[in-house]
């Protein structure tokens, strides 16, 4: 069973910067896509970053020059480092991995607390 464990969330002030860690147990190049997604209350989950096995990277536009997206295959980790960061990025921040072979397949981590705050 693949198991996705968050971390790095916190309170943080405006335009101060977090970096998310999701350490995965199984290789992240098993992965056909690996992500960050958000969920702020009363909220639907929305995609924030995404990196594709090849390199390929994603980003809602709303965290464009602001978040950046990183993955250390030694490590089995997949990061997300976030500057400048804004009161509407609070939220719970959740890792994802996707592989879609033989059918696509959702695997999401347990979520971490983001609150940004003066």
């Amino acid at each position: 069973q693949v198991q996705l464990v968050e971390s790095g969330g916190g309170l943080v002030q405006p335009g101060g910067s977090l970096k998310l860690s999701c350490a995965a147990s199984d290789h992240v190049l098993s992965f056909n896509v690996m992500g960050w997604y958000r969920q702020a209350p009363g909220k639907q989950r929305d995609l924030v970053a995404t990196i594709t096995n090849g390199d390929i990277t994603n980003y809602q536009d709303s965290v464009k020059g602001r978040f950046t997206i990183s993955r250390d295959n030694a490590k089995n980790t997949v990061y997300l480092q976030m500057n400048s960061l804004k009161p509407e990025d609070t939220a719970i921040y959740y890792c994802n991995a996707v592989k879609f072979q033989p059918i696509r397949y959702d695997y999401w981590g347990q979520g971490t607390q983001v609150t940004v705050s003066s």
